[in-house]
């Protein structure tokens, strides 16, 4: 025979020949623009019998970007069909109806498919698909593809991409796989309407030619249109962003510009730089027409054992709309954290800044007080920690004396719990070491020791029972205590501190059950604690329990002060009664109130803070009331009331929210009498009340304000609205402050935001603040 041809039903072929020869590319200026339609990639449903029957081979089988083994890139052309028809003289192969034909890590599919074998050149028709093996797909209305489908043209062309982004174009050139020249490129990640699928996308990229980079993991556009709802809004001769499949690249980030009372107006162009694959730092130059030009850093790095990260800037305030004096400025925040083997762990805190009005003003994270610290820690389990670290501190208000902000060399702390019990109790030891340090001012070493031991029982009738012992032991170095800021004069010196604390617990939890209602439950506690009296503690240096506030959370603590400086004596009863009732939803509704009796008549020189409610023999009542029968609605209160008049309140502090629809009510009361260690010391009185919530599945929005009853004005008012999509982020948010600087007695900078928030998903974001 002259020509001989055969055809088969359902064959498998595995051709040879590599694949050669390709076609130059194809211009594709004459087509018109495409729109964005891909056609269903999801793969046929391998071992199915196709229309002639047999069995179809795995189109999957073996392939390396599945995740299996690599192939070698010399490996044969390997395909399966419905019909397949072989021309031995023209060396063409020709195979119809469903055809997948894959070599190495590419799947080509179409309904026709020819191959030739002198040239080594495959041409796809009819519904063509590529899958690469970063999974990605192409869909073409033809295809001319080379050298294991890496090179070629490709007609109609369709994409669909990572983080659902979409491409079309009217033709495209491959060259080695990695990079495709398109012609009259359309692209968005937004999906189309269902009900009228031929409208414009909310945003689409537009273009006269793009080239996909997949090594370097970027979309480049030539003449380029972006267009919102099909009306343009924005031209460039040239656009890049990366492919949606890299999670980052470099390159520079959208813009950020407005106008603020400090800054005036201002322009900034943040640039990210991956500088390999555990690093990158984005640089952020602003600037502004009132105050000196900034720069702003912000550096990551990821080793194999840790991580640094990092954020550091330096600019300049003019010294006239700040309110200060002229000056260089800028500050550094740098933290780093690493494993030294399975138990032992170390890292380093730096922060430092000019001050608080150079944070404020060019909204870099403000903080009251800035930490530096190097320490190392260890874990064994539950049962050990172990903690050495070193602590400077920086006030960043101008009333702050840097003199007087402590030292902190060393700080050491050890703890062991093991789990054997003793004396059928469980047991707990610590030990520290801490050294404290100032330029002017008290100075004092502390060396500290605790055991507590603890064991639960459960008594004939149901009641519970907790015998506690806690035994603490402290030598302290103390001098210029008679100095700010703990002005103690009697604290000088050596001395040591003992204290022993035993306590017998015992509560009876009394439980109704109420069938379809739940359970409810009365529960009276009592608690008896005794000890040594501890005498004036004015003689004791004071650095870790300055602040105290008396409420239900440590009524039944055995040392209800904050820290070691402070230790509770003399002998005690207290007491609560808590009531609840539990629902078999899961909601509850509970209650607590309480009070503590102290036996001895040493209160006054065993508690030095005034107001706190354990300055008299009978403490203050606390309570606690929390109630969220429902999982719409949750209220939480706590109350603190005088010992001797019980309507004069000394602290409340109440929460509640309730959400309907996804619309979230929440309301909020506080007051607080004076505190000696806060200043200024003040009674507090604030209301709060805001609603927030899902307009509808795109839009959310959410206003909140809080003020002060005490000075009679607004503390703070914020509101937020916003839209997302899946391609698309509108969003705005206003805050205003009216927190001043207790110094000047003015409003900080920066206490007025105004945020607009625009986010093309996989394309970029755009910023607009006022502040």
């Amino acid at each position: 025979m002259s020509l001989a041809r055969t055809a088969m039903r359902c064959a498998r072929v595995v051709l040879l020949a590599g694949l050669v020869v390709g076609l130059p590319g194809l211009a594709a200026a004459q087509y018109d623009q495409p729109s964005i339609t891909p056609r269903d990639p999801t793969p046929m449903t391998s071992g199915t019998a196709p229309a002639g029957g047999g069995p179809r081979v795995t189109p999957f089988a073996g392939m390396g970007g599945g995740g299996g083994p690599q192939q070698d890139p010399n490996a044969p052309v390997t395909f399966t069909a419905d019909e397949v028809e072989y021309d031995r003289e023209r060396g063409l192969v020709t195979a119809r109806g469903k055809v997948e034909a894959w070599q190495g890590e590419r799947l080509l599919r179409a309904d026709l498919f020819t191959y030739d074998r002198n040239t080594g050149i495959v041409t796809a028709t009819g519904n063509v698909q590529l899958l690469e093996a970063d999974g990605s797909v192409l869909f073409a209305d033809r295809a001319e593809l080379k050298d294991r489908f890496r090179d070629g043209v490709l007609e109609g062309v369709r994409a669909l991409l990572a983080a659902n982004g979409k491409m079309a174009a009217n033709g495209a050139q491959r060259t080695g796989g990695t990079v495709n020249e398109l012609s009259r490129v359309v692209y968005s990640s937004c999906d189309l309407c269902k009900d009228d699928p031929t409208a414009a996308p909310l945003w689409q990229v537009e273009a006269r030619r793009a080239t996909q980079d997949k090594d370097a993991l970027r979309i480049s556009y030539r003449d380029a249109k972006v267009r919102m709802f099909g009306v343009p809004v924005l031209y460039t001769p040239y656009l890049s962003h990366p492919d949606p499949s890299t999670p980052r690249a470099s390159g520079f980030l959208f813009p950020t510009f407005g106008y603020t009372r400090f800054l005036g107006a201002f322009f900034e162009t943040p640039y990210f730089w991956a500088i390999d694959q555990t690093s990158d730092l984005t640089i952020t130059p602003i600037v502004s027409t009132r105050q000196y030009p900034n720069l702003g850093l912000e550096y990551r790095k990821l080793f194999n054992s840790g991580e640094i990260l990092g954020s550091a800037s330096i600019g300049g305030l003019n010294g006239k709309d700040t309110g200060g004096k002229e000056e260089l400025a800028g500050h550094i925040f740098l933290k780093g954290r690493f494993t030294v083997d399975e138990n032992w762990r170390a890292g380093f805190d730096l922060n430092r800044a000019t001050s608080e009005i150079y944070l404020r003003t060019f909204r870099y994270e403000y903080r009251r007080v800035l930490t530096s610290q190097v320490f190392t820690e260890g874990f064994w389990g539950t049962e050990g920690y172990a903690r050495m670290d070193a602590r400077a501190y920086q006030g960043l208000r101008s009333s702050d004396d840097t003199r007087q902000v402590p030292y902190v060399l060393p700080n050491i702390f050890a703890e062991k719990a093991p789990r054997e019990k003793v004396l059928g109790g469980h047991l707990t030891l610590d030990a520290g070491l801490l050294g404290i340090y100032r330029d002017i001012g008290s100075q004092s070493q502390r060396i500290a020791t605790r055991a507590r031991w603890e064991r639960p029982e459960v008594g004939p009738l149901g009641d519970l029972w907790t015998f506690k012992v806690d035994a603490t032991a402290i030598g302290y170095n103390a001098r210029g205590q008679q100095e700010p800021p703990t002005n103690l004069p009697d604290a000088n010196g050596t001395r040591g501190v003992g204290n022993v604390r035993a306590a017998v617990d015992w509560r009876m939890p009394f439980i109704r059950y109420a069938g379809e209602y739940g359970s409810q439950t009365i529960e009276p506690r009592v608690q008896f604690v005794t000890g040594p009296r501890m005498g004036p503690q004015s003689s004791v240096p004071n650095e870790d329990s300055v602040d105290f506030e008396f409420t239900d959370a440590n009524l039944f603590a055995l040392n209800r002060f904050t820290g070691r400086d402070r230790q509770e004596g003399g002998s005690r009863v207290d007491t609560a009664m808590r009531t609840a009732w539990d629902f078999p939803n899961g909601g509850q509704v509970e209650g607590l109130v309480g009070r503590s009796f102290r036996f001895d008549d040493d209160f006054k020189d065993a508690n030095p803070y005034a107001g706190s409610g354990l300055d008299r023999r009978a403490s203050d009542y606390v309570a606690r009331m929390r109630v969220a029968p429902v999982p719409w609605l949750e209220t939480i209160g706590r109350v603190r009331t005088d010992g001797e008049q019980i309507f004069q309140r000394k602290l409340a502090d109440t929460v509640a929210n309730v959400t309907v629809a996804g619309v979230t009510v929440s309301a909020g009361y506080l007051y607080s009498v004076p505190l000696p260690y806060l200043v200024p010391s003040r009674t507090r009185e604030e209301v709060s009340a805001g609603i927030a919530g899902r307009i509808n599945d795109f839009w959310r929005a959410g206003v909140s304000t809080k003020y002060d009853l005490g000075l009679g004005r607004l503390v703070l008012i914020q509101g937020f609205a916003g839209y997302e999509d899946e391609c698309f982020i509108l969003e705005g948010r206003f805050i205003k402050r009216f927190a001043e600087d207790p110094t000047s007695q003015t409003l900080y900078p920066a206490s007025t935001i105004l945020l607009f928030r625009v986010g093309f998903k996989t394309l970029g974001e755009y910023f607009f603040r006022a502040l």
